[in-house]
């Protein structure tokens, strides 16, 4: 996709707004690549596990790629190291901190020993929380100070619709379109799938 596309579909996902680092990210040509590595150089590794985890009940592997399998986390490690405030890095760790923290309350365990249906339980509470908390803000009042659920759900969602997988096997891609057919069946058409645009960047 190129990089209007992603954050056009990024913001309708995330209910019409998208903050400001995430713009910068997509603008200065980030995107998520199949990891050949597992370091993180941000993350330290049990935030890595949690973020992990987190990105992949987000967008889960089923015929297609999950967000692990074309190195979300990485890419969500790279743009808070290079993109992000300092305020936003840190609202971001805390925000991790206190959700671990909850996982221990909750479940009696670290976020990533949880059972998979206690990890989803977990993330779904957080997520409405906080979807609720930011409609109740509308418009809202000067930049975006989303919490980290959040902030790891847009970043997710850019990483994965940034990524080769993501624009070609979950979305419609031809590097270079055809000829133009007009009144296609629909099973000819895509079957109601989005087009994902050719990116600038080379995959």
């Amino acid at each position: 996709m190129n990089r209007r596309e992603a954050l056009q579909r990024v913001a309708w996902l995330m209910g019409g707004t998208i903050s400001a680092s995430a713009i910068l990210a997509v603008r200065d040509g980030y995107s998520a690549t199949e990891p050949t590595d597992v370091k993180f150089s941000f993350l330290t590794a049990p935030q890595a596990g949690v973020v992990s985890a987190v990105a992949e009940i987000m967008i889960p592997r089923t015929d297609t790629p999950g967000a692990t399998d074309v190195g979300v986390p990485q890419f969500i490690d790279r743009v808070l190291k290079d993109v992000y405030a300092a305020e936003d890095r840190n609202r971001y760790c805390a925000g991790l901190a206190t959700f671990d923290a909850a996982a221990q309350q909750e479940y009696g365990g670290k976020f990533v020993t949880l059972k998979e249906s206690q990890q989803v339980a977990l993330v779904r509470k957080f997520h409405d929380a906080a979807v609720s908390a930011e409609r109740a803000v509308d418009p809202p009042r000067g930049p975006l100070q989303r919490p980290f659920i959040l902030m790891t759900k847009e970043l997710t969602l850019l990483g994965f619709f940034t990524s080769k997988s993501g624009a070609t096997q979950v979305l419609q891609y031809k590097a270079i379109p055809g000829a133009y057919h007009g009144c296609l069946p629909l099973a000819e058409a895509g079957n109601g799938k989005t087009w994902a645009v050719p990116p600038g960047l080379q995959f």
